[in-house]
């Protein structure tokens, strides 16, 4: 899986995931060694090859808050590096 800052940290806080606390959860973040832009290319591929979307539906679902939260950076970096 390829998410995220905020995603990881939502994850690991919900109520319906594992439910460490916000200390805890922000210092795993902080300490992981991942590049998130790369992160963010990797799910911008897994949408285009697999739904079909739209470079401009990509980057609306990679900052949504909804979606994966990704930062617009770390999703212009993702959009302008897809395959065309």
């Amino acid at each position: 899986m390829y998410m995220s800052k905020k995603g990881i940290y939502d994850q690991l806080t919900s109520e319906y995931g594992d439910q460490f606390s916000p200390e805890a959860a922000q210092y795993a973040v902080d300490h992981l060694d991942a590049n998130w832009k790369e992160n963010a290319l990797k799910t911008a591929e897994n949408y285009q090859e697999n739904m079909a979307m739209s470079p401009a539906a990509i980057r609306e679902q990679l900052t949504s808050e909804y979606g994966e939260q990704f930062t617009p950076e770390e999703a212009d970096y993702a959009i302008a590096n897809l395959s065309k």
